[in-house]
């Protein structure tokens, strides 16, 4: 393994989400609190490592594999412990499902597309889905009304949002990997007529 600063900050961004479930199997203002802080460590580490790795030319390909892969096992993991935690109100499970279902459903297009040497890079639908979900995502994990402002309400209108942009890049991301494998017409020499 590459042991790059990018390449262990992503490493410690996996590390934080057993801390963020073992958080979340409890109840409460304070293990809100700090679930909320281990999810915003995470999102600041996020932009770092990528921050360090574009500046230093630091990247690696390994890197380019986790980083997207563990923003999606953070913000995955919290969003299931709070459909399930005994707390209310909870996120709807059938939310949850269809952001997972997406999530998969891309990642295996983008393996497929891979496997036959193809690359479909992400388009800036992805990125604002990302955004959004980490921006619903801590809202929903503070929970609680601070400065007038009731956080799970809050929450839940960005998810709402960032489930239909995360349908939307899901079915973008879909279209164009069906255009890259669609056969093209050869071109064929043109018939002899004889006279």
């Amino acid at each position: 393994m590459t042991w790059t600063a990018p390449n262990v900050i992503t490493l410690l961004r996996f590390a934080s989400t057993p801390v963020l479930v073992c958080l979340l199997l409890h109840t409460g203002p304070l293990a809100a609190a700090l679930a909320g802080g281990v999810f915003f460590f995470a999102t600041v580490s996020d932009f770092l490592d990528g921050y360090i790795a574009r500046s230093y030319g630091s990247g690696t390909t390994l890197g380019k594999f986790l980083d997207p892969l563990a923003d999606k096992v953070v913000v995955i993991s919290a969003l299931i412990m709070l459909a399930g935690m005994p707390r209310a109100p909870r996120v709807p499970a059938w939310i949850v499902a269809v952001l997972v279902a997406r999530e998969i459903m891309v990642t295996g297009l983008r393996a497929i597309a891979a496997a036959e040497g193809m690359v479909v890079a992400a388009e800036e639908l992805g990125k604002y889905k990302m955004v959004l979900q980490s921006m619903a995502v801590q809202a929903l994990l503070i929970n609680y009304t601070y400065f007038h402002i009731e956080f799970f309400a809050a929450g839940m209108f960005l998810l709402w949002i960032a489930m239909a942009v995360s349908i939307w890049s899901g079915v973008d991301y879909f279209v164009r990997v069906i255009r890259v494998f669609r056969p093209r017409p050869h071109a064929f020499p043109p018939k002899r007529v004889a006279l």
